[in-house]
């Protein structure tokens, strides 16, 4: 007998709750193998392919491409064992049904247990195949008529159930093999016995089903058309909903998938920590003239060297000064009433993509030269445009580095990324008069920013932090003489 599995949307990641349905990969009817991937989706963070733990026969999918799914809403269910028998009770098992239980069988596997690619076993996918119903053993008959002929009258001889196409006998066998099909047609109320097939030697298809469906659906329109119901005034349908924002002087845009999931760490961060914010100006002209002088050396090192952003450079002076400071790179827990300090520095920087805010995350970056941060970056922001970015890429970061300079502003208060402790923020860097060795002059000056919980730490903390950062961008000897 055919054990029919249920999979359901699995959970793909920290604090996502659903998941938008981007692109199926198998049909119904395909023989999937354990852990191949069959649906493509789009959480808040990422684009995922979710494989499959069952290997068998697709009998249902669930969910439209386009559609929103929660976690542990039903994606597909597999039917794993004798195909043959997930046809109506009773029915004689023919020789297509013979088939497909035994695709079926050399599918199927053990579960496996595992939910996103990159996480469970490392054999390759099986091809996708589908399975083609075999002929029936019935004698061939004339030429079918269109697909979705109704039966004839009742006046008109009654034929052999077996070897007629013009309709089947109430007590006869209905030619019929696929589970899908005998589903639609109770969806529809299809009347099995009242179609001919157009598949060989009779066979009813899911095209003869949607043939019959809509030549229902257009009778009815007919019908509606030539006697028209008047409606009540009281019973008149809703108008739209951008009708009704019109009307109200507003739009509603709903706070979903990466933009609610934004709403929901923000409004909790804000609730739950206690914020301060502390910022400084500095003169960052030795750090571009550093940078310069980095990217020239590169150049002449051949092809393939990747120049030092300026995010990366900012990025190894904020682990130097974690490191000095390791206080901020902590998290909370309020119901154990303790600070947690963490070993490893997961640097998190903020990047701004096309679907909205990502934080993708540089892991262990005190054990990485500026070099190897430089590429991690590069690699993570060609990631988070694509949209290519995965769970693990995106969360466990424990202090983050916003560069909100980018987009021409000089300063801001950025709200801390729950639950870390800290974010700093930078500005954007432009030439300013500034006294430099007692003398006024023109330099590059930018304002750094920190916001952290003043439950990890105090102002003297915070404050020394800052600093440091500061005397590494105004001196980068100071980094080199600390490291």
């Amino acid at each position: 007998m055919a054990q029919v599995l249920e999979f359901k949307l699995p959970d793909l990641g920290e604090g996502l709750t659903e998941a938008e349905v981007v692109r199926w990969l198998v049909e119904v009817g395909d023989v999937v193998a354990v852990d191949q991937p069959v649906v493509e989706v789009e959480t808040a963070k990422a684009m995922v392919e979710v494989p499959c733990p069952y290997g068998g026969v697709v009998t249902a999918r669930f969910g439209e491409e386009g559609s929103e799914l929660p976690v542990g809403a039903p994606l597909l269910t597999v039917a794993v064992g004798a195909v043959g028998a997930l046809g109506e009770a009773g029915a004689p098992e023919e020789p297509a049904e013979r088939a497909l239980q035994t695709a079926a069988e050399q599918a199927a596997q053990e579960f496996s247990g595992n939910v996103l690619v990159g996480y469970g076993t490392g054999a390759a996918p099986a091809r996708r195949r589908r399975v083609r119903p075999a002929r029936l053993s019935a004698p061939a008959a004339s030429a079918p008529p269109a697909p979705g002929q109704a039966a004839p009258s009742a006046a008109a001889p009654v034929a052999d159930p077996v070897t007629s196409l013009g309709g089947h006998a109430a007590d006869g066998p209905v030619p019929v093999i696929s589970p899908l099909v005998r589903k639609l047609a109770r969806e529809n109320d299809v009347d099995l016995r009242s179609l001919v097939g157009s598949g060989p030697d009779g066979l009813i298809t899911r095209a003869d089903v949607d043939s019959a469906v809509k030549a229902g659906a257009v009778g009815q329109q007919a019908r509606d058309t030539a006697m028209p119901i008047a409606t009540p005034a009281s019973d008149a349908a809703p108008i739209g909903a951008r009708e009704e924002t019109q009307a109200a002087g507003f739009t509603r845009h709903p706070l979903t998938g990466l933009r609610g999931l934004v709403a929901d760490k923000m409004s909790r961060s804000r609730r739950e920590i206690p914020e301060a914010t502390c910022w400084v100006d500095a003169d960052a002209t030795e750090l571009l003239a550093a940078r310069k002088a980095m990217n020239a050396a590169a150049a002449t090192d051949g092809e393939g060297a990747q120049k030092a952003s300026l995010l990366a450079l900012l990025a190894r002076i904020s682990v130097a000064a974690l490191t000095r400071f390791p206080a901020l790179n902590s998290s909370v827990d309020m119901e154990a009433r303790e600070v947690r300090q963490y070993a490893d520095i997961h640097l998190g920087f903020a990047a701004q993509t096309p679907r909205g805010l990502v934080v993708p995350v540089v892991r262990h970056s005190q054990s990485r030269s500026t070099e190897s941060i430089n590429t991690e970056l590069i690699r993570l922001t060609e990631s988070a445009r694509a949209g290519t970015l995965t769970p693990g890429e995106l969360t466990g970061g424990t202090f983050t580095l916003n560069n909100y300079g980018v987009f021409g502003v000089d300063g801001s208060t950025p709200i801390i990324n729950h639950p870390e402790a800290a974010m700093l923020g930078v500005g954007r860097i432009v030439p300013k008069p500034w006294v430099h060795q007692g003398e006024l002059a023109v330099r590059h000056v930018v304002q750094l920013s920190l916001t952290f919980d003043h439950r990890v730490c105090d102002g003297g903390t915070a404050g020394g932090f800052l600093r440091y950062v500061a005397d590494c961008v105004e001196q980068p000897a100071v980094l080199l003489r600390s490291v």
